[in-house]
């Protein structure tokens, strides 16, 4: 969609002689609006549930709601929090929020934090076998281990979930054991509970009250900066801790790989190329948004304007 994008763009400014927009300066404009139109999806998530609980909203194919948080659910991810390394010498339950260092991606939101408070097994692989864990000295039959529960590579903090049990092997969502010596723990999926976030004011009153202190049932944790901080502190250990939250679209990077007659020409086969993460009906909207963003770059006001009146136009079509 991007190059498709790029050349309705560049159409629109060279038809009247506008001016013409380098690369780089298409990838930062493209990225300003894919973060618009993405934020905008949870304003207009919310104005659409509110016009349903004013009956304001049609049902089956009308019922926008439905469609908007399935594009929004596209951006949902579960990760186990990485540990911060204070957590090497000193005791303390402090987990990185999620980022690209840490995670691999930005939290727009997080929607749900769980804690997994029981742990099954523990041991070190015997064995690489491709998606499995293979520990000869272990019995998960007889541990308990089930379908569904969380497998912690916690030599390299990678994680999988169960998907078959043997005695001896583990058959896993993904391939996290690729190499040896490595050791593991396994959770269960059956005692995961989820974490109430409480203010900083809050969490002194609750942890000296003995009906209100966090407990690995009713677990709680604040969150300060780039850190959250697990109640009880008995959890520790990563892979306890996993969120469930809304990330950020990827940045767009429309790429080419040779020029001809001085104009670059689009290569989608490159490392680092990154379409837009948005569904094929906001193809107009990032069009009219990129527009104005170019149209300011080169001093056009009638590109702004151009782009001001598609947008106002969709904006009205959509009340």
């Amino acid at each position: 969609m991007i190059n498709s994008v790029r050349q309705t763009v560049l159409s629109v400014l060279n038809k009247n002689n506008y001016g013409y927009i380098t690369p780089a300066d298409f990838n930062l404009y493209a990225k300003q609006a894919q973060l618009e139109i993405f934020d905008e999806y949870f304003y207009s998530y919310n104005n659409q549930v509110n016009k349903e609980n004013a009956r304001r909203s049609g049902t089956d194919y009308a019922q926008i709601t439905k469609a908007l948080a399935e594009v929004i659910d596209t951006f949902s991810v579960t990760n186990a929090l990485k540990k911060t390394s204070l957590g090497v010498t000193t005791f303390n339950s402090n987990f990185y929020l999620p980022s690209p260092s840490t995670t691999g991606d930005d939290e727009y939101m997080i929607n749900k934090l769980m804690v997994y408070t029981t742990q099954l097994a523990t041991g070190s692989a015997s064995a690489v076998v491709v998606d499995s864990l293979r520990d000869s000295t272990a019995n998960f039959v007889s541990s308990g281990v089930s379908v569904g529960d969380l497998v912690v590579n916690s030599s390299d903090e990678t994680f999988a979930y169960v998907t078959s049990v043997s005695e001896l092997t583990l058959g896993l969502s993904s391939d996290i054991f690729t190499s040896l010596p490595k050791s593991y723990r396994v959770y269960d999926s059956d005692y995961v509970k989820q974490a109430d976030r409480v203010s900083h004011g809050n969490i002194t009153m609750l942890n000296n009250s003995l009906l209100t202190k966090p407990s690995t049932t009713f677990p709680a944790y604040t969150q300060a900066n780039e850190l959250i901080t697990i109640y009880p502190q008995s959890i520790v250990n990563y892979g306890q801790v996993v969120a469930q939250y809304i990330r950020y679209p990827k940045d767009p990077n429309w790429t080419y790989s040779t020029l001809t007659g001085d104009e670059p020409v689009f290569d989608g086969t490159a490392s680092d190329y990154q379409d837009f993460e948005l569904p094929l009906d906001d193809e107009y909207s990032l069009v009219y948004k990129i527009l104005q963003y170019s149209g300011m770059s080169i001093r056009e006001v009638q590109a702004v304007q151009f782009g001001q009146a598609q947008e106002q136009a969709q904006n009205i079509s959509e009340q």
